[in-house]
């Protein structure tokens, strides 16, 4: 466990959450109050999202985005 003042955290927060990683960092400020930092690891990607069932076929989607984008250049 790793030890930091609030001012000393702030200023190597990058170094701080990479230690965090493997060991708890606590931080410890001015006023006595003390901070616990644990890594918690994401069980998901943010990217990672179930798919969609749909009748549409590919030719449909082309076709959509090719309206979209038909109609994109029509408005400017």
């Amino acid at each position: 466990m790793k030890v930091y003042t609030y001012s000393e955290a702030r200023q190597k927060l990058s170094k701080v959450l990479d230690l965090a990683r493997s060991e708890e960092v606590i931080i410890k400020k001015r006023s006595g109050d003390t901070f616990s930092i644990v890594y918690q690891k994401s069980a998901n990607s943010p990217f990672s999202v179930n798919g969609v069932k749909t009748a549409a076929t590919t030719k449909d989607i082309i076709d959509a985005v090719g309206l979209s984008r038909s109609k994109e250049r029509n408005t400017k």
